[in-house]
């Protein structure tokens, strides 16, 4: 594998809502869907062939792989390793629900403080050890000089790029992932290259 291109879910029907997601199974909605047949559509238009497309199997990121697998007949594998971390009590809270509930956790968030600990949350730890897993798995898959997609969550998308950038994942990663952003890393023998980065160019200012 030469080539992995990180891809963020489209707009679901939490998002639209406000709602902390984690690992809530919440669905595309229409702008979510037209969002991936526009980032389909630039893939084709730019050419690239891609060996396989890995993704989550929460329904927000495999119904986008679905549009993007069909555009550029491609295989399809969901992973449950590629799911959103796992922010417990929390999970399917909007900001109000949150800053009512858990004073202490909005009070941290609010003021850019380090990640606070969250009532059921999953760990770092055990997060990081479940994305090199999927990354180890999916790297020894696929062959060099192949490109590969991987359709994942904004937290997991930073911890991938933080691991195979190796950035401290103990620290909050400085990436942010728009809906349908496209990003892409590079493999090379001495070390891995971040290409691209959050690209939104196949988005309409009307769909980001």
């Amino acid at each position: 594998m030469t080539k992995l291109l990180l891809i963020r879910h489209g707009q679901s029907v939490a998002n639209s809502e406000g709602r902390w997601q984690g690992q809530l199974d919440s669905p595309l909605t229409d702008r979510g869907r037209e969002q991936a047949r526009a980032l389909a559509r630039r893939l084709v238009r730019e050419g690239w062939s891609v060996s396989a497309i890995h993704t989550s199997d929460l329904s927000r990121a495999a119904e986008t792989a679905r549009i993007l697998g069909s555009a550029l007949q491609a295989p399809l594998f969901l992973d449950e390793r590629l799911r959103e971390y796992d922010i417990g009590m929390l999970t399917g809270l909007d900001r109000f629900e949150v800053e009512h509930l858990y004073p202490d956790i909005w009070h941290a968030l609010d003021q850019g403080q380090v990640w606070p600990a969250m009532p059921g949350e999953e760990g770092n730890e055990a997060f990081l050890r479940r994305i090199v897993s999927a990354l180890d798995d999916i790297r020894s898959t696929h062959d060099q000089g192949q490109a590969v997609v991987v359709v994942s969550h904004g937290r997991t998308l930073a911890m991938i790029l933080a691991h195979l950038l190796e950035i401290d994942p103990d620290r909050q990663t400085p990436f942010r992932f728009g809906n349908t952003s496209f990003s892409v890393v590079e493999f090379h023998p001495r070390r891995n290259l971040l290409a691209c980065l959050n690209d939104l160019c196949h988005l309409e200012h009307g769909l980001r």
